[in-house]
């Protein structure tokens, strides 16, 4: 059944999940698709529409529009698209109805602080709850928005902000935890999101940290002390939790599988709670980490920014083969994974139990003399190795788009050259005890054999009739 538009609309369609719009028109095309994605996909709008604090059972029910003209809209607005909202959005709970107006932009375009004004004030006048945008601008959570207003313009409306990487980071969370009930919507979900992954869709990839990067490293350098909810911090990492997913992507191309951002459970379920635990671990440790994971690899691929020292390392664990005892042999049977031909900066870790100190070498000087690998302070054996990649950048690291570069070509690198090569240690299957096994036959004939000679012999004089 199709939905009435609303009396106080003059113009405005239904979104279409395959719209018939000029090719020309990729915004139009950009939001229709969305937001259809919203009405079609029960999960998606529920993890989208959470994000802005409304829960919404089952129930619920949304409704959303696009190319949307208020009634008793002067002529001129009517005809320029900077002037209408380009879509809206109704949920209806009951007898409660939240409304929504949305301004949506692709590529580099980005809302105004005049252009966004006038749809808060066009909010007030028609009773609508909030505005939504949508580019390709990142912030960390959908009520940080990039367009700063005061209060005193806001007042009354409540103003959200999705980029379109996070509502596409939300989907794949979704398809890749199997969180989508029936295959038929799940489906459709995963055709959206192959959609925006094109670059013709507009949504464009992440290219740049954020305007504060380069203070922060800055301060990091001088032992400055880094507050935890100050915009530096949290603009960081939420500028580094975007080019995760750029690295993901760059891996799934190399490898033509789907690499994934591995989370903890709590990380999955509340955004929220990713973004305060690393704005938290960025003050404290001064570090940006992420692991990913790709299908089949020995390990999770680990990616660690380290803003004092300034450098970006790769690496990847492998538990120590149990089946050799000495360090060196341990060492090689690793050494023997990978390629001859490394450069100086790859190195391996050996780690050890209890006290036992970590040793760490240069992989080529390894080759040369495997036991180095040795530790000073004790004689055990490596129970793990951590095969790694680091690069120093020193000037280059504080670089806004150097810094998003360097760590793009150095992901793959690392997995080119080591981590593709990487074997985890399986366990031999047991060994027969040293003795003779029988073939099944010669033994059947043997225990027939034993038996005929224990049988008593039958004499006449011993058989009564």
């Amino acid at each position: 059944m199709r939905a009435e538009r609303p009396a106080y609309f003059e113009r405005g369609h239904l979104p279409r999940l395959i719209p018939s719009v000029a090719d020309t028109n990729r915004e139009e095309r950009a939001l229709s698709i969305f937001l259809s994605s919203l009405m079609s996909v029960h999960e998606f709008r529920q993890v989208m529409l959470q994000s802005l604090g409304l829960r919404t059972g089952k129930r619920a029910t949304l409704e959303a529009w696009v190319e949307v003209v208020f009634k008793n809209t002067p002529d001129k607005d009517k005809s320029d698209p900077k002037r209408r909202p380009d879509g809206a959005l109704i949920v209806r709970t009951g007898k409660k109805e939240w409304r929504a107006l949305i301004e949506a932009k692709i590529g580099n375009d980005e809302v105004g602080e005049e252009q966004l004004t006038s749809y808060i004030k066009k909010a007030k006048e028609h009773n609508f709850d909030a505005v939504i945008t949508i580019t390709n601008q990142f912030t960390a959570i959908p009520d940080h928005h990039p367009v700063p207003l005061t209060k005193r313009v806001t007042k009354g409306i409540d103003l959200y902000h999705w980029s379109w990487t996070y509502a596409l980071t939300q989907a794949e969370l979704l398809l890749q935890s199997d969180g989508i009930e029936d295959t038929d919507q799940h489906y459709i979900l995963s055709e959206v999101v192959e959609y925006f992954d094109d670059k013709n869709s507009g949504k464009s990839g992440f290219t740049s940290m954020n305007k504060e990067w380069k203070d922060l490293v800055q301060k990091c350098l001088k032992g400055s002390t880094l507050n935890k909810s100050s915009p530096e911090v949290v603009n960081t990492v939420s500028s580094w939790h975007q080019e995760q997913r750029e690295l993901c992507l760059k891996l799934w191309t190399l490898v033509n599988q789907r690499a994934e951002i591995k989370l903890p459970r709590a990380h999955k379920n509340d955004p929220n709670k990713r973004l305060s635990d690393d704005c938290e671990q960025l003050a404290k440790e001064k570090i940006l980490t992420t692991s990913i994971q790709i299908p089949n690899a020995a390990s999770v691929l680990e990616v660690r920014a380290d803003l004092t020292p300034r450098y970006i390392t790769c690496s990847m664990r492998i538990d120590a083969p149990k089946d050799k005892v000495s360090s060196t042999a341990r060492l090689n049977w690793l050494l023997r994974q990978l390629p001859n031909k490394l450069d100086d900066h790859f190195f391996i870790k050996a780690n050890r139990q209890g006290r036992a100190a970590e040793s760490e070498q240069p992989i080529n000087a390894l080759r040369e003399n495997p036991k180095l690998i040795e530790a000073d302070n004790s004689s055990s054996a490596p129970t793990s190795f951590d095969v790694y990649y680091q690069l120093d950048l020193a000037g280059k690291f504080q670089g806004n788009r150097v810094f998003i570069e360097q760590l793009e070509q150095a992901v793959p690198y690392f997995y080119d050259n080591v981590g593709q090569h990487l074997r985890a240690w399986v366990a031999p299957p047991p060994k027969v005890r040293k003795k003779q096994v029988q073939d099944p036959e010669e033994k059947e004939a043997h225990r027939i054999d034993k038996n005929e000679e224990k049988e008593p012999s039958l004499s006449a004089d011993s058989v009564t009739f």
